[in-house]
């Protein structure tokens, strides 16, 4: 199986263009591609167009009401197969805490219904809080990216993040693949060639080799609700996501 959670606590480092984007290359080069939205600000699920009528259309649905996952499943221009966010999401710390039985409620759901199969990649946008919603894509993913612009406090929130997934792998009772991705990177900054550096020293071959450039075109298309295939597919920012895309299926992060 392969399941992508997309997460870092941060907000504002390309955590929904990486999920979004990503899942558009895959489904480009001719995967069915599957993607989750568990933020209640929903962006992933307006970007794509989709929108959720109540929470139970959401994995709100699947919480309160035992719905299938499949049956949320949205088809979209960009290819991708959506379940998406509304903000009743925001109700499940609340409702349900935060159980062993609560937070691995995806992953039981995402097994028994196949998702995340060899071929068909899943990909989950998470919400910038450690809560239900993200330790259930946490619990239920086979690898972690954590996105992280190029600037200081970027990286040392993606430090915080590492002390929380190795707390948490003795629950979990696995190591948690992950890789760290640097996005807004602009080679004429030295403040970026900086952060870089500080990633490779901390995290080494977790660090993708594939950096995101600052891309008009990225900051562009979410306004226009599309993938950055469907606004400037020959832009920087498209070739940047084939790249990374073609390197996590190289390195066996993508089956």
């Amino acid at each position: 199986m392969t399941i992508i959670a997309v997460f870092n606590q941060k907000g504002g480092v390309g955590k929904t263009t990486t999920a979004l984007n990503l899942a558009a290359a895959l489904a480009r080069s001719g995967r069915i591609t599957y993607g989750i939205d568990l933020d209640p600000q929903a962006q992933f699920s307006s970007i794509t167009g989709v929108n959720a009528a109540s929470g139970n259309d959401t994995v709100l649905g699947m919480f309160q009401s035992n719905r299938p996952l499949r049956d949320l499943v949205k088809a979209t221009s960009s290819g991708i197969h959506v379940i998406p966010a509304h903000v009743e999401l925001s109700k499940v710390d609340a409702l349900y805490g935060k159980g062993f039985n609560v937070v691995n409620r995806l992953n039981t759901a995402l097994q028994t219904e196949k998702l995340g199969i060899k071929n068909e990649p899943l990909l989950i946008d998470c919400n910038p809080v450690i809560g239900v919603l993200s330790l259930n894509a946490i619990f239920s993913c086979t690898g972690l990216i954590v996105p992280i612009s190029a600037d200081f406090l970027s990286a040392r929130g993606a430090m915080q993040i590492e002390k929380s997934l190795k707390a948490l792998e003795p629950v979990l009772k696995r190591q948690i693949k992950r890789r760290y991705l640097l996005t807004r990177f602009d080679g004429r900054r030295n403040m970026s060639w900086d952060v870089l550096r500080l990633i490779e020293e901390k995290f080494g071959a977790d660090v993708c080799r594939t950096r995101i450039s600052e891309n008009v075109s990225l900051a562009e298309s979410p306004a226009l609700s599309k993938t950055v295939f469907e606004h400037a597919p020959a832009s920087r920012g498209a070739q940047d996501y084939n790249d990374l895309m073609l390197e996590l299926l190289e390195d066996g992060f993508i089956a």
